[in-house]
């Protein structure tokens, strides 16, 4: 029987997501691609340092202890721009961060999002703009990877997970009111339906993935009084009242769990993560990434009218 991706919570991820290229990366803008091959083949048995999306993906994989048995609920896939024999490096640095990966996708220079759907992947996400934007431009879940403050405490088991509403979790037609008209006709729009579910965003597959592992840690609370969930999800939102009640309502009508709420209307975003410490932060909207990014792990997913250009 061929390995089935269904039913399972699939991220793809590429390299410059996961480890900290930097040095990679000076060396092929220096050196070219020989240049790069040598010195990846010299240090072949010297690990990464971790990247922005370490964190985040390492406490994922270890949401697998809640299955009933060896088959994983997570799958995290390595989809790389690097041929297979530069793609050693990567795979030997996985192994050595002890992480349980044994997937991986080598295209030597070209992206390998075209796979997203046949890998039933929910999340890329890469370092990347390019192969993230003709991603999302594709329909395919996507997010570009910033450089960002690091947010991994080895003592710390928990997955704190933390999302931007409009643009991410939702489309971008209310957004586009505000953006195209002002703060009280976005209100307005959305005093008028608020009765009506907002059209998934890119990310609202993602997050009901998430749901399902979620449910799994309730049952297991049942059977052990003892267990601690782990996963945390917060909304962080430039929303606030009366624009609250239609987000509130269509994330109820989905179904999805969500732990705190944040309608912050203005206030500064980064204020707020730099207490809830996410291991990762999803926004659409570069104003609020630029400071967030200077304190926790964050995700710009550049969809919808608030990256439009002109």
């Amino acid at each position: 029987m061929p390995y089935s991706l269904d039913n399972r919570l699939v991220v793809g991820i590429a390299s410059s997501a996961m480890f900290d290229l930097a040095e990679s990366h000076a060396v092929f803008q220096r050196d070219g691609e020989e240049g790069y091959r040598r010195f990846q083949e010299e240090h072949l048995n010297e690990p990464f340092d971790r990247g922005v999306a370490f964190s985040f993906i390492r406490r994922l994989l270890s949401l697998n202890d809640l299955a009933s048995s060896d088959d994983p609920l997570v799958e995290v896939i390595l989809l790389s721009r690097n041929d297979p024999d530069t793609g050693l490096r990567v795979m030997n640095s996985i192994e050595h961060y002890g992480l349980v990966m044994t997937r991986a996708i080598f295209m030597q220079g070209k992206s390998p999002y075209r796979f997203i759907p046949a890998l039933n992947i929910s999340l890329f996400l890469s370092g990347n703009a390019k192969d993230v934007a003709e991603a999302l431009e594709l329909g395919f879940p996507a997010g570009l990877v910033l450089p960002s403050a690091i947010v991994d405490d080895d003592e710390d088991q928990d997955l704190r997970i933390s999302f931007d509403f409009d643009g991410v979790l939702v489309d971008d037609a209310a957004e586009r009111i505000g953006q195209e008209g002002t703060l009280a006709d976005f209100h307005e729009h959305e005093r008028k339906n608020v009765t009506t579910t907002h059209d998934p965003g890119p990310l609202k597959r993602f997050l009901s993935e998430v749901k399902r592992l979620q449910e799994l840690e309730e049952a297991k609370k049942l059977t052990d009084p003892e267990y601690r969930n782990r996963i945390h999800v917060s909304v962080v939102t430039a929303r606030n009242a009366p624009s609250h009640e239609r987000a509130i309502r269509t994330l109820k009508n989905w179904g999805l769990m969500v732990n705190d709420a944040f309608f912050l209307g203005g206030i500064e975003k980064a204020k707020v993560l730099a207490v809830l410490r996410p291991h990762i932060f999803f926004d659409d909207q570069p104003v609020h990434l630029r400071p967030a990014s200077a304190v926790v792990p964050s995700v710009h997913v550049p969809f919808g009218v608030a990256n439009e250009t002109s």
